[in-house]
């Protein structure tokens, strides 16, 4: 848990809610309704259709359809944190989290299925080394079993309405192509031997690019069949990457950094925040402009090298951010969702 503790301190989320609160009993037990679920820690959202869908802190699920402004809770069969949400369409999405926890909606987001947690991640990671004769891998996934359901999932990239890919802590990575019923790993595919944690992944085409901490970036230009590792000039935490061109990809992370690639990642170019404070959300809004958020409260819109923010005012502490339609933006925070606007 040291080295889980180390990778992420740096993440509102983890220093709001705690980055390894017991899970085994919160995986079975249902989220608790929540009085102001408006104003409670939200992780990650989304737009589906005229309406948002965002996850949080103990298990919260929420939908607003006013823009952001009201929010109800829906009911789920867990109550670990929850970081990330992405549909594939209007009724397909999956939410991941805490204690390996995926869960599942074909309605758009009314009712929710756990399909995957932690225990079952260990299990499927362990046959897949042994099928693989990996020694050291069946040594990460004996450690997995021992340690318990505590590992959390920190994104989630539908491929397809019933395919998805999950990464997360330690190098959790795992695919389903039947909506969740069944998962293989591909930590076999990863050029990851230290199990470096995976906070972000991102798809254009056929190219899958994956960011971790220590400079890790993992990139596929096969949709997944395989990946290679990227060498890049920075060697802390990349929190969120957004691929804003057919070749250009833009990695961004601990203490404000920010470097794009203009030739899939070969060379490098460092672009400049105006403060050193670490970028833990990105966004590419309706238009094509990408959006960063950092644990200063501030959201910048990039136009051409420089970035400009878009809030005169710092929000509180940024832990999510979400784009939809018609330049609509959602800021997640320590304090609740924030509708915004995407123009400084």
């Amino acid at each position: 848990m040291k080295r889980l503790l180390a990778g992420i301190a740096s993440l509102a989320v983890f220093s709001v809610t705690g980055a390894a609160e017991p899970v085994g009993a919160a995986l079975d037990r249902p989220a608790l309704a929540v009085r102001a679920p408006e104003r409670a820690v939200l992780l990650g959202a989304t737009q589906v259709g005229a309406q948002w869908v965002a996850v949080g802190e103990r298990g919260l699920v929420l939908r607003s359809d006013d823009g952001g402004s009201g929010w109800q809770q829906v009911p789920v069969p867990t109550s670990v944190t929850l970081t990330a949400v992405r549909f594939a369409d209007e009724r397909n999405g999956i939410a991941v989290g805490h204690g390996g926890t995926v869960l599942v909606t074909t309605d758009g987001g009314h009712r929710w299925e756990r399909r995957l947690d932690g225990r079952r991640i260990a299990e499927l990671m362990l046959a897949d080394a042994k099928a693989r004769q990996d020694a050291a891998g069946q040594k990460a996934a004996e450690q997995l079993l021992a340690d318990g359901p505590d590992k959390p999932l920190l994104d989630v990239l539908p491929l397809g309405r019933d395919r998805a890919l999950v990464v997360g802590a330690y190098g959790l990575a795992l695919a389903t192509q039947d909506g969740g019923k069944t998962w293989t790993s591909w930590a076999g595919r990863l050029d990851n031997p230290k199990g470096l944690h995976l906070y972000a992944v991102r798809q254009r085409g056929s190219r899958i690019v994956i960011a971790g901490e220590q400079g890790l970036v993992l990139k596929s230009d096969d949709a997944g069949q395989s990946f290679q590792r990227i060498d890049t000039p920075y060697k802390g935490s990349f929190f969120t990457l957004e691929l804003t061109g057919e070749q250009e990809v833009v990695l961004a992370g601990l203490r404000g950094n920010v470097w794009r690639t203009l030739d899939g990642g070969r060379e490098w170019q460092a672009l400049q925040l105006p403060m050193p404070v670490s970028v833990v959300a990105s966004q590419l809004a309706a238009d094509g402009t990408l959006l960063l958020a950092n644990q200063a409260g501030f959201v910048f819109a990039r136009r051409g090298d420089t970035f400009a923010p878009v809030n005169r005012d710092p929000l509180p502490s940024l832990t999510g951010l979400a784009a939809g339609r018609n330049g609509a933006l959602l800021a997640l925070s320590v304090q609740g969702a924030m509708p915004i606007s995407s123009k400084p």
